[in-house]
């Protein structure tokens, strides 16, 4: 089957820091919003290009192929922030990435990639879904017409491990019946959580049901 990332297999390995040193935002948050920090994380990824007033990043994609990539593949360099090409983005960890709306890369994480799509099967029935349906489906869960994070409620007991929640205000990781808080630097220490709370679900909604399909994300260390 072929697979279609539009511009996401153009390379990797770009440079630690770069959106701190230049005051871009180019860290993503599970809510999907957009952070100037001088840490890089576990992975990078796209939404096409972003570049608007100043050079800073917009909320507005060009694609709808929001694709989740390791930092090194073949070698390949990137020089960033150029007009018109897709825009770094850097997450803490894969999770982090899920809950921003964004799946595995088709080209530089075939593996994961191939995980995703079998856990889609496991959790939604049919043949193994292309890239377009999943970005579409992807699409439709993780934003509202007016381009906000989408969001459901659901009780803690109900989430599968690697789903995100904000718990109080504060947005967090649910590992194990338990929840970790969330920052840029990783996770704080892990809470225990009534089951039956029920809480915002940052993570969309068709991830959430892969997570419980099987599909487990790569986290940070600090997640124990």
């Amino acid at each position: 089957m072929a697979v279609d990332e539009g511009l996401a297999g153009q390379g990797s390995q770009p440079g630690a820091g770069e959106g701190a040193r230049t005051g871009r935002r180019n860290r993503v948050r599970p809510d999907g919003e957009f952070v100037a920090d001088p840490g890089r994380g576990l992975f990078w990824g796209n939404r096409g290009s972003l570049l608007g007033a100043a050079g800073q990043p917009t909320r507005k994609p060009s694609t709808r192929a929001w694709v989740c990539c390791v930092l090194e593949f073949k070698g390949w360099r990137r020089v960033q922030w150029q007009p018109g090409r897709l825009t770094e983005l850097y997450f803490l960890d894969e999770a982090t990435a899920l809950a921003a709306g964004h799946r595995p890369c088709g080209l530089c994480r075939v593996p994961d990639y191939r995980r995703f799509q079998r856990s889609w099967v496991n959790a939604l029935g049919g043949g193994l879904p292309g890239a377009p349906e999943m970005d579409g489906r992807l699409e439709a869960d993780r934003r509202t017409p007016k381009g906000c994070q989408r969001t459901f409620r659901a009780a803690v007991g109900d989430l599968p491990d690697g789903a995100f929640v904000r718990l109080d205000g504060e947005t967090g990781l649910v590992r194990q019946g338990r929840w970790l808080p969330w920052s840029m630097a990783g996770y704080g220490a892990a809470r225990a959580v009534a089951p039956d709370l029920r809480v915002d679900v940052l993570t969309p909604a068709v991830t959430v049901q892969l997570l419980a399909a099987g599909y487990a994300p790569v986290l940070h260390p600090s997640a124990g």
